[in-house]
């Protein structure tokens, strides 16, 4: 018995999030999706609000993630800890809202979702995901385990999915908005992209305004970033899991215009 898992990458803006709405339960049905997890990071350009999350799940995600923008908006505070299928990175001080990880039911068994952040030049006032992330993978009594690692680095994320290399269903990397073209399952069985990419403006400089992202490069001072206008792309991954042994089958990116 099979599970076929969508990962959605980073979703930026009121475009992006318009998009997926549109697209996300057209894209489910004719792949015969299982299970989907999409990065809302971005829903608001910095961050996200509770009326966007929402607005995510009603539109077909099973669990949200986040990553480095989670505190953006107050409001989020007190919506994770009423939402259980809305993650923060897991290696967030304790005493932070929310909760990083979950198990899930699916048509499947139990599926395991674990939210991390990198430390390499995002936040270095966490701790370190390769442990906590280990500790969750070891208590977890899921057999399917997905790993959203939202990191800066490559190193970093290709570092995370070969050390838990047969221990994790998948492991893919969010945060950098490029999908990366190396989708494959390695060696012990566990399925990994670098970066899935994003859900938003397809002209825009990572789902910014293009023009203003340039400003800010020849020198402006800082402004509230605006999300980009115009036709907008769906990116992540299709990851096919083996429900008995939680190994990964295959994997390939999406990328829907």
């Amino acid at each position: 018995m099979t599970i076929k898992i969508f990962a959605v990458g980073d979703v930026c803006g009121k475009g992006g999030v318009e998009f997926l709405r549109r697209n996300l339960r057209q894209f489910q049905k004719s792949e015969g999706i299982g299970f989907t997890v999409v990065n809302g990071e971005n829903a608001n350009v910095l961050g996200a609000t509770p009326n966007q999350c929402e607005a995510m799940l009603s539109a077909g995600a099973d669990v949200i993630t986040l990553g480095n923008h989670t505190w953006a908006y107050k409001d989020l505070r007190g919506y994770l800890d009423r939402s259980p299928r809305c993650l923060r990175p897991v290696n967030f001080a304790p005493q932070c809202p929310g909760r990083g990880w979950g198990e899930f039911d699916s048509d499947f068994g139990r599926v395991c979702v674990i939210n991390a952040m990198g430390r390499f030049s995002l936040d270095p006032n966490t701790d370190n995901p390769f442990r906590i992330v280990e500790s969750v993978v070891e208590q977890t009594k899921a057999k399917i385990i997905l790993i959203d690692f939202h990191a800066e680095a490559t190193s970093e994320k290709g570092a995370m999915a070969h050390y838990l290399d047969g221990r994790a269903s998948v492991v893919w990397g969010t945060h950098t908005h490029v999908q990366t073209s190396d989708a494959r399952v390695l060696a012990g069985g566990t399925g990994f992209i670098t970066d899935l990419g994003m859900t938003g403006p397809i002209d825009s400089i990572l789902g910014v305004n293009s023009d203003q992202s340039v400003r800010r490069f020849l020198g402006d001072p800082p402004k509230h970033y605006r999300s980009a206008e115009g036709p907008c792309k769906l990116e992540g991954a299709v990851f096919e899991i083996d429900a008995d042994t939680g190994h990964c089958l295959s994997a390939r990116s999406v990328r829907l215009t």
